[in-house]
C-alpha cells in the first residue's frame, strides 16, 4: 500500500485518539493522584503499588509513540505495558471481553496507528 495523504492522515487521527485515551484515561488519574488510581490497583491486588511511577512510564512511552521519529519504540514500550494489563487483569479473575482483552483491543489500536502511518512497518507486516 502506497504511502497517501488520506493513508497517513488516517494513522495521525488512530493514534492521536489512542494517545489522547491513554493520557486522559490512564496517565493523567496516576499523576494527579486521584484516589481512583489508587482504588483500581486496589481492586486488582495490587496493595501500596507505584501508581506515580506506572504513570510516569506510560507517560513517557506515550509520548515516544507519539512522536513519529519514535513512533515503533513507543508502540513496543505500550504493548508490554498492555501485556502486564492484561496478565493483571487475569490474575483478578476480570470478566474476559470487557476487562482482561481490553489491552489487546488497545494494542490493535495503537498498532493500527502506526501501521497506517509507517511505510516501513506496512512493508514488514502486509495486509494480504
Amino acid at each position: 500500500m502506497q504511502q497517501t495523504p488520506k493513508i497517513k492522515r488516517i494513522g495521525q487521527i488512530l493514534s492521536g485518539t489512542f494517545g489522547l485515551f491513554m493520557l486522559g484515561a490512564s496517565v493523567f488519574p496516576k499523576l494527579a493522584g486521584l484516589p481512583v488510581a489508587d482504588e483500581t490497583m486496589r481492586a486488582l491486588g495490587w496493595e501500596n503499588s507505584p501508581v506515580l511511577l506506572i504513570g510516569v512510564i506510560e507517560a513517557l512511552a506515550t509520548a515516544l509513540y507519539l512522536y513519529p521519529r519514535t513512533m515503533i519504540l513507543g508502540a513496543v514500550l505500550l504493548t508490554a505495558i498492555m501485556g502486564g494489563a492484561i496478565a493483571t487483569q487475569m490474575q483478578a479473575g476480570s470478566p474476559l471481553f470487557s476487562h482482561t482483552l481490553f489491552g489487546v483491543y488497545l494494542g490493535l489500536w495503537l498498532w493500527a496507528g502506526a501501521w497506517f502511518q509507517c511505510p516501513r512497518l506496512r512493508a514488514i507486516l502486509p495486509l494480504r
